[in-house]
């Protein structure tokens, strides 16, 4: 995929987006553990198996760290956050073996190895998903995230907004309906925003109200959420149709031949990589105003349009 030109990445953010992603996997390593907790009876080893397999396999984490570069901008960097960044990454992860199922996108390669359906078999990946979408609730709410239990009850109502009708889920289902059917640009956009956009929206909305932001804050770093979602999701679709599957690690070439709606099929790819463009130009609008003090956040925005894989 060709690079997009934007003058966003001003230093190497990879080193600093490898440290992130493995506090998130230490944590998500600790809540993904054998011991059970307070109510619980037993953890079955099969689905214990299952979750660590969909939920460790590696990857950037970049919700999680989107959710914890917005907290460390308003000055909060403790352990709590990085709690929330697995809550949410918990809820990403089930998504991913949901999506992968024959009954969704029948996908047997994610992140350069077996899909969870086809590492055990379809039963324990839908159930894997059901628990770590579960779980992700029961870590939201925790003490640890925010002393405010106001604050915790706003997190996870959002949250479960966001991944659900209105938001993910629901987007999942508008992706399925319009596949091999026509679909304005309009409609396109408003799947891709509730599909993929939802959760990176959250993310980086979460990391402001977990510190604590004012309300004019967090509706500016949640418009910068929504332009890195949309962004994401065009990134994602070019890769779909000029990269390999070596490079990916997963399947290419399946977007077209399921049908697919997107803007890549419908503007074209140069087409999509300037509204790329215009959407960073946008998010350094958003990020100008901290300054210095946005400089991962920026890079981080840099990185997804130019990421190949």
């Amino acid at each position: 995929m060709s690079p997009i030109q934007e003058p966003i990445l001003t230093f190497d953010i990879k080193p600093h987006l490898a440290h992130q992603a493995q506090q998130v996997e230490t944590a998500l390593e600790g809540l993904l553990r054998k011991q059970v907790m307070d109510g619980e009876t037993v953890r079955p080893t099969r689905l214990l198996e299952a979750m660590r397999y969909a939920a460790l396999s590696g990857g950037k984490r970049l919700r999680p760290v989107l959710l914890m570069e917005t907290a460390a901008l308003f000055g909060r960097t403790d352990e709590g956050v990085c709690q929330a960044g697995a809550a949410l990454e918990f809820i990403h992860c089930y998504s991913l073996a949901h999506d992968d199922l024959p009954a969704m996108d029948d996908d047997d390669l994610r992140r350069g190895r077996p899909t969870t359906h086809k590492a055990f078999d379809e039963a324990t990946a839908i159930l894997a998903g059901d628990a770590l979408l579960t779980l992700a609730f029961d870590v939201i709410t925790g003490e640890m995230v925010h002393p405010d239990a106001a604050t915790r009850l706003r997190l996870g109502r959002e949250l479960s907004r966001a991944a659900g009708i209105g938001g993910m889920a629901g987007g999942q289902m508008l992706d399925i309906e319009s596949e091999n059917r026509d679909r304005t640009e309009t409609e396109i956009r408003t799947l891709q925003a509730m599909k993929t956009g939802a959760l990176l929206r959250y993310a980086c909305r979460a990391g402001a109200i977990l510190a604590d932001a004012d309300e004019a804050d967090i509706q500016r770093l949640t418009r910068f959420g929504e332009i890195i979602g949309l962004a994401f999701q065009l990134a994602d679709d070019l890769l779909d149709v000029e990269a390999s599957s070596d490079v990916t690690g997963k399947a290419t070439g399946k977007d077209a031949d399921a049908g697919k709606a997107t803007l890549v099929a419908l503007l074209g790819a140069d087409a999509t990589r300037s509204e790329v463009s215009r959407l960073l130009e946008e998010a350094q609008t958003l990020l100008a105003p901290f300054g210095d003090k946005a400089g991962n956040l920026s890079a981080i925005a840099g990185f997804i349009a130019n990421r190949d894989h």
